[in-house]
């Protein structure tokens, strides 16, 4: 799907037409929509398929007539039957007169400048709107890294009262969403650093400013990246040793029955050996059975007091 979008008066609106100073949007392209804007535009089709590709790296490649930049975006997914989190690739590629944006799905890191009014937000300045794009990515990843956390706090307090082990498998889904996005954003990384030295494309004084902020951004989620992904680590952790110890208590506490409720078969098996009865205790006292009843129910007692003082029970 293709959409070309261009600013008059701070105010974004959909045009029909490539006009130059407009932004065109490919949203999961056909092969017949990629060959035409390659051809119009005499941009190598590899180029404008790059983005199509979920294992390209991000990068920037400086052409004779284009640059093509690729950044890595975060995306909501279904995986395992649960909502989780991933990177996708975004292709920009600035022409004299046009922006190009290439995705395989719409992505609210876009949505941001069709459906908001984004301060200074031009589709003619070329390169203020890629560091809007950018920053924009920058609070998207931000945004997704407070939710991972709030799904591992309510994990977490969850803990002593209704912990299951689906959690532990809850929690290394958020800690892979996690290495996703640390691999993605440190190529961001490296793309924002190249950006800093380009000079191909005319820059307003107040684009440094904004580049600036976009590298503090990208490092700060880096770092909610790595404090998030040590945490859920360590919460992994304390999940499977509190399932560990619950599992031991149960064993001793079985293990502690089993000692008492032996004791009863151990008399009984003593009666029950055939043997003279002259030899047997009690054998021909009155109320011998409950007597030897009596004596199994104190021994028993006295087994269960003991445990209890061993902390077995």
């Amino acid at each position: 799907m293709i959409k070309i979008y261009r600013t008059e008066n701070s105010k974004i609106g959909e045009i029909h037409a490539f006009e130059p100073g407009s932004w065109i949007q490919l949203t999961d392209p056909s092969m017949s929509e990629i060959k035409m804007i390659s051809e119009r535009f005499s941009i190598d089709i590899a180029d404008v398929r790059a983005a199509m590709d979920a294992d390209e790296s991000s990068r920037v490649e400086l052409e004779d007539d284009y640059t093509l930049i690729l950044v890595d975006i975060p995306v909501v997914e279904i995986r395992n039957e649960q909502r989780a989190y991933t990177a996708i690739p975004l292709g920009i590629l600035l022409l004299d007169d046009y922006l190009i944006t290439i995705c395989t799905e719409e992505t609210p890191v876009l949505e941001y400048f069709v459906k908001s009014t984004v301060r200074e937000f031009s589709t003619k300045k070329q390169m203020r709107f890629v560091y809007q794009i950018l920053y924009r990515t920058c609070m998207v990843y931000q945004i997704y890294l407070r939710t991972i956390d709030n799904n591992r706090t309510e994990i977490e307090e969850r803990v002593q009262e209704d912990m299951k082990e689906a959690d532990l498998v809850t929690l290394h889904e958020l800690e892979s969403n996690l290495v996703y996005f640390a691999t993605s954003l440190r190529a961001n990384g490296a793309v924002i650093d190249r950006l800093s030295r380009y000079s191909r494309v005319r820059q307003f004084p107040e684009d440094k400013d904004l580049l600036d902020d976009v590298k503090v951004e990208n490092g700060q989620a880096i770092e909610m990246t790595i404090i998030y992904r040590d945490i859920i680590h360590g919460t992994r952790e304390l999940l499977s040793n509190i399932i560990d110890i619950r599992l031991n208590n149960v064993m001793r506490y079985l293990a502690a029955i089993t000692i008492v409720m032996a004791i009863p078969n151990i008399i009984s098996g003593f009666y029950g050996m055939n043997v003279s009865a002259k030899w047997v205790p009690l054998q021909s006292t009155p109320f011998g059975f409950g007597i030897i009843s009596l004596i199994t129910v104190v021994v028993c007692i006295i087994a269960l007091i003991i445990l209890k003082k061993k902390k077995m029970l």
